[in-house]
């Protein structure tokens, strides 16, 4: 079953969320030349501890760190390493808050200084993709709709989805019902409706010429078997008088 939030709930939801907005603004505002992963990493877990919030990810699943940071061809789930970023780089950035047992999620990617033209359209399609599948989120509609949305939109830019990863539910617990997949899988009209009250992330994980997944050797990072630049975009989002309003934004 998925979750249907009243309104006090999706207000607590609404300050989990805010929180991750703010430690993924922080984590942006860093990166840049010589500045090391770990060390955003650890400037974003002190900054929500500050605040009273505990870092979702760390130890769920055993992740050891309280933000993924994605370099460059990872997509998702990139450890923080002693790695500085350099001039061109991409960095994605995904972390999680748990405030008073609700949790929130979010994710971005952003560039290092300069980026190319080739990865400022890979930003780009992630970006706008879960910007405009969120403008056309309709209560009634069915979750396979907003995953054959999301896919048209990634491929419309010119890139492909990574496979056997989704977005998802959330709320008492970090990941919950449903699975939202960024292709369609099966009959469009078949699967669970959008209704008022529920909250879910969508994430747009885009790959550029194969979406084929591979796991490093930390057996945590993943990323395209073509061995490209990726790029992550994540909200999370409720269904609010019958639209999707983003939570994870300030």
């Amino acid at each position: 079953m998925i979750p249907v939030r009243n309104k006090k709930e999706i207000e607590s939801l609404r300050l989990a969320s805010l929180e991750v907005a703010l430690a993924l603004e922080l984590a942006s505002s860093m990166a840049k030349p010589g500045v090391s992963l770990l060390e955003i990493d650890r400037a974003v877990e002190d900054f929500m501890k500050s605040r009273n919030v505990k870092p979702a990810f760390k130890g769920l699943y055993g992740f050891p760190n309280a933000v993924c940071i994605s370099l460059n061809e990872v997509v998702i789930h990139g450890i923080p390493t002693d790695y500085k970023l350099k001039e061109g780089d991409i960095v994605g950035f995904d972390t999680g808050s748990n405030l008073d047992g609700w949790f929130g999620d979010g994710a971005v990617t952003v560039g290092v200084g300069k980026i190319s033209s080739s990865d400022e359209k890979l930003l780009a399609s992630s970006f706008n993709t879960l910007n405009n599948v969120i403008d056309n989120i309709r209560a009634g509609m069915r979750f396979k709709e907003i995953s054959s949305m999301l896919e048209q939109n990634i491929r419309q830019s010119g890139f492909v989805p990574l496979e056997g990863y989704c977005g998802h539910g959330i709320g008492r617990k970090p990941h919950d019902a449903p699975e939202i997949p960024n292709y369609a899988t099966g009959p469009l009209n078949s699967g669970p409706k959008v209704k008022e009250g529920m909250i879910f992330c969508l994430e747009p994980m885009v790959c550029q010429k194969s979406g084929k997944p591979k796991i490093l050797g930390d057996k945590w990072s993943v990323v395209s078997e073509d061995g490209l630049n990726t790029s992550h975009h994540e909200h999370t989002v409720a269904i609010v008088d019958g639209k999707a309003k983003i939570l994870t934004q300030i």
